[in-house]
């Protein structure tokens, strides 16, 4: 008799534990603007929204993924000492880079308008930033990284066509040819960044 109530205590909780339904990337996206546009439109202080900002960032977006792709070619000549180094500081101009351009935008609506599997790790969700009297409409992609489907991660935007990590990529790119590639001169421009 206690085992069986021990099996069905355990199945019970199995039952509890386990995830209902994976999470949508649009559904995601939905989360996130709504979340923000609550931040955002709140009579909290700057640096509060910006911590609120970038616990979202942190747990939505892969941020390691976007640094190490980032780096391109080079991420391969790092040492584990250098890379550890490389994801801390990516990590902190990344957060920076992101609440500093989101702080600005006091009550953002966007709409989502399609959404597309590309493959069993990518989906890209299509939306629009809808005009204000300050801002033109915007057309915004979200590449959604879907290979865990219980915990999809943000990987890139597509603004207006223009993708933000490729973006980046080549900027890193160029500092590094620009600096017969030593590593310690990216190192340098990201710490310059995030202690302005």
């Amino acid at each position: 008799m206690l085992k069986i109530k021990i099996i069905s205590i355990l199945l019970l909780i199995s039952l509890l534990i386990l995830p209902l339904k994976s999470k949508e990337p649009s559904l995601l996206i939905s989360e996130i603007v709504n979340e923000a546009s609550i931040i955002l439109s709140s009579t909290d202080p700057v640096e509060s929204k910006i911590i609120k900002l970038n616990n979202i960032a942190e747990t939505n977006v892969d941020i390691n993924g976007i640094g190490m792709y980032t780096l391109g070619k080079y991420r391969k000549t790092l040492s584990e000492d250098q890379k550890i180094k490389y994801k801390k500081l990516f990590k902190s101009y990344f957060l920076k880079s992101f609440s500093s351009r989101l702080v600005d935008y006091s009550d953002p609506k966007i709409s989502i308008l399609s959404e597309k599997k590309i493959n069993e790790k990518y989906t890209i969700v299509n939306t629009v930033l809808e005009e204000t009297s300050k801002n033109p409409e915007i057309k915004i992609d979200w590449r959604i990284y879907t290979k865990n489907p219980d915990r999809p991660l943000i990987r890139d935007l597509i603004v207006e066509g223009l993708s933000l990590a490729r973006t980046q990529k080549e900027e890193f790119k160029s500092i590094l040819q620009n600096n017969n590639e030593d590593i310690d001169y990216l190192f340098k421009s990201l710490e310059e960044f995030i202690i302005k």
